[in-house]
């Protein structure tokens, strides 16, 4: 489209805007089980970042080199191994039913039982404290925390773009329902508790 915008016009980028935009995989509501890709950590971080009205006083975001995959990220931006990027374009699983399928999903190079238990443990601290002056602000969803059906539909909307399933919300909601409530201490932290819990959840971690 942008090499011939079908009048041989190159470089139309509203024509090109258009396609992507009106494409029939942009707009089904039901993706096929082929579709879809794993959401690599950083951009699983800035979704939280983004949700969440992070903000970094001294305009620094100093949240220094995440790379370690056992307590940190396993990815830092700016720090891949290689100019082309962190892993490749054309990585298969091996012995996996993405494999069978004769599908890629490069993400999953970086991914294994280590990382994704390093990539938790990282999240649960970082909802909870921040790093430094780099904090979130939960105060919008203070209302909400008193009931866990209330806070995880808007979790599951402004976090996960409302890709968790019914089933993934009803656990979460009952998990925080379970927790004590009554102060803002005690709100945010079921707060904290069911964005960990998104954050872990498959269905958010798989961008459809």
């Amino acid at each position: 489209m942008f090499n011939n915008d079908g009048h041989m016009v190159k470089g139309n980028l509203k024509a090109v805007i258009r396609a992507l935009l009106l494409d029939p995989e942009a707009r089904i509501r039901q993706p096929s089980s082929g579709a879809g890709k794993l959401r690599e950590p950083i951009l699983r971080l800035t979704a939280w970042a983004r949700a969440c009205a992070v903000t970094s006083a001294s305009d620094t975001w100093a949240i220094g080199n995440t790379s370690d995959p056992t307590t940190h990220l396993g990815q830092s931006p700016l720090r891949s191994a290689s100019v082309f990027n962190f892993f490749r374009p054309g990585y298969v699983p091996p012995g996996s039913a993405i494999a069978n399928a004769g599908l890629v999903a490069p993400e999953f190079q970086i991914t294994n039982e280590s990382t994704v238990v390093g990539y938790v443990n990282f999240m649960q601290r970082l909802v909870g404290f921040g790093i430094g002056d780099v904090l979130p602000n939960y105060t919008p969803w203070l209302p909400l925390a008193d009931n866990g059906a209330s806070l995880m539909a808007e979790v599951n909307i402004v976090v996960a773009a409302g890709q968790l399933g019914p089933s993934t919300v009803t656990l979460i909601a009952s998990v925080i329902n379970g927790m004590p409530t009554g102060t803002v201490p005690l709100r945010l932290n079921r707060i904290r508790v069911a964005l960990v819990l998104v954050l872990a959840a498959p269905e958010f971690i798989v961008l459809k």
